[in-house]
């Protein structure tokens, strides 16, 4: 995910985190993005947030991060996991509750 600011990108990590819904969300400061929307190029610092959650609650992680997020359309991509280590998994899963 995306999100203009720290305070933006906290808000959502956050209530996620409170609602159990992810793990950890990790939040990597001032990114440039560069994109077109609405016809226009634009340029705009952003933060990068990767967030760490199982399966079974992406479709709730997707909603309530759109419905918490300040874009009309916020980035929220979904990337699998196919290994790692098994410890740390086993963390997310339990986190996850």
């Amino acid at each position: 995910m995306t999100a203009p600011t720290m305070d933006a990108a906290e808000t959502v990590v956050g209530s996620l985190l409170d609602e159990r819904l992810i793990a950890c969300g990790s939040m990597i400061p001032w990114v440039e993005s560069l994109y077109r929307w609405k016809g226009a190029v634009h340029r705009d610092e952003e933060v990068v947030v990767i967030m760490k959650t199982v399966r079974r609650l992406v479709p709730r992680v997707l909603e309530r991060a759109r419905a918490l997020h300040p874009y009309d359309v916020p980035e929220l991509l979904v990337q699998e996991v196919v290994d790692g280590n098994p410890a740390y998994l086993d963390w997310v899963e339990e986190e996850c509750g």
